[in-house]
């Protein structure tokens, strides 16, 4: 092949590149579903890039809550990015000479972002997921280099074992334990239920709870597949006590905890709606 042939093949490849890469753009600018997919896509593989990518430099103090400094620090830049924006409140509730139950409501993969934001400022902190995370190479060894408490769920016993044992060393190392309470996403008017297994760990630690209220996503609607620019806020709520429950005062505990974050979140919600000049109909 002559090098004109050569200079001939790489112009129509660059060419078509090109042409690749306008379409690609001309149909994310105008479909809004193409849109969400594609800043899913971008967060996702970016999240996992930021979480493996310092991995190297984490072997050197395996099981440190600091290994998860710099991928949370990625992470808020690029949410930022994408339109997703933050706003902390009632740092002034955290209280670092203690451990504790953390709970959070639970809206969407981009919970990520509001993780991220909390692990600077809450001191040792430490987040619960499945034990299949642990064999997702390499995304699990970050996971487990930064402290995550892998259970198995299917094993009702095993679990409830290690979150037990996590329990007692929450106030040995005053870590924080980092829980979405519903176990699953909702992003709707009203929280779902709490499940109980974070209660349990709060009274058989006698730590403290420390709620903490996301704002509704109104930038983002799975079922419509819109993905705009948000401002959101996260308020952390004085802390609740646990001294002298039992566990016959779950119930009530759960009760209370649940009312006090959806009042929270009713508020906030409406305040987004205002501070992103969004009129929504109900």
């Amino acid at each position: 092949m002559s090098s004109e042939e050569i200079v001939n093949k790489m112009t129509t490849s660059n060419g078509e590149l090109l042409g690749l890469a306008f379409m690609a753009f001309f149909i994310i600018t105008l479909s809004s579903t193409a849109r969400y997919y594609f800043k899913f896509f971008c967060f996702i593989a970016f999240s996992v890039v930021c979480a493996v990518g310092p991995v190297p430099l984490m072997l050197f103090r395996p099981r440190d809550y600091r290994n998860a400094l710099i991928p949370a620090y990625l992470c808020i830049g690029f949410g930022k990015m994408l339109g997703a924006s933050f706003t902390v409140r009632g740092k002034e509730n955290i209280n670092r000479n203690h451990g504790g139950i953390v709970l959070m409501n639970h809206q969407s993969a981009l919970d990520l972002i509001v993780l991220a934001e909390l692990w600077p400022i809450m001191g040792r902190s430490t987040v619960v997921a499945k034990k299949e995370v642990l064999y997702m190479f390499p995304f699990g060894l970050a996971c487990w280099l930064w402290g995550t408490l892998f259970i198995d769920r299917q094993n009702r016993d095993s679990a409830k074992s290690v979150i037990n044992k996590e329990a007692k060393a929450i106030n040995e190392k005053q870590a924080k334990l980092l829980f979405f309470p519903e176990g699953t996403r909702g992003n709707g008017e009203k929280l779902l239920p709490f499940k109980k297994g974070c209660f349990h760990v709060a009274v058989e630690s006698q730590a403290f709870i420390q709620p903490v209220v996301i704002s509704k996503y109104h930038f983002l609607k799975s079922k419509a597949k819109i993905f705009n620019r948000g401002q959101n806020i996260i308020k952390i709520l004085p802390e609740v006590s646990c001294a002298g429950l039992s566990k016959d005062d779950i119930p009530a505990l759960m009760e209370r905890v649940q009312k006090m974050m959806q009042r929270e979140y009713e508020q906030l919600s409406e305040e987004s709606l205002s501070i992103n000049n969004i009129s929504e109909v109900h």
